[in-house]
């Protein structure tokens, strides 16, 4: 897979906001904002392989969107394709990094809490008035993830220079 070797974490993250805003679900913003802007070369279906991510899993109230989303795209850049068992060095350092943004994630959304209907039980979703804390929690699982995919591949980050 070629990837960029120069990201700005904060166009990431911005870039995931607004995709958000302009009618992705939390999953698909982020999605599309780390393919986009790793300029990777996967087919735009990776997008839609998270919708059925939005909302807690498919409405459902589960774990994030977001943070769903940021898994996915670990998965994409770190994960494995080949049945190698659970000892496989690249199913395990998978694993340490999807663990590393789950535990950072749930601190850093200020709620303690990765579980959409946790996330949300203050808001009327009906109303969607829950969207802009959304919006957030979408820019900041993107941004940890690009964080995370600049540090593990040696990138540039070009918020640093």
């Amino acid at each position: 897979m070629n990837i960029k070797n120069e990201i700005s974490l904060k166009k990431v993250q911005m870039d995931a906001e607004n995709n958000f805003r302009s009618g992705f679900y939390c999953c698909e913003a982020l999605m599309c904002a780390i393919r986009d802007n790793f300029e990777l070369d996967v087919p735009r279906e990776v997008i839609a392989m998270s919708s059925g991510m939005a909302v807690g899993v498919g409405k459902s109230g589960c774990l994030c969107g977001a943070l769903n989303g940021g898994i996915m795209a670990l998965g994409m850049f770190f994960g494995r394709t080949e049945p190698n068992g659970p000892q496989d060095p690249k199913s395990i350092k998978c694993m340490e990094l999807t663990k590393e943004l789950h535990d950072w994630f749930k601190v850093a959304n200020g709620k303690n809490a990765t579980c959409c209907r946790v996330l949300t039980r203050e808001f009327d979703m009906g109303r969607g008035e829950h969207k802009e804390q959304c919006i957030r929690f979408t820019g900041l699982a993107a941004w940890k993830v690009a964080e995370i995919v600049v540090r593990e591949l040696g990138l540039t980050n070009l918020d640093e220079e």
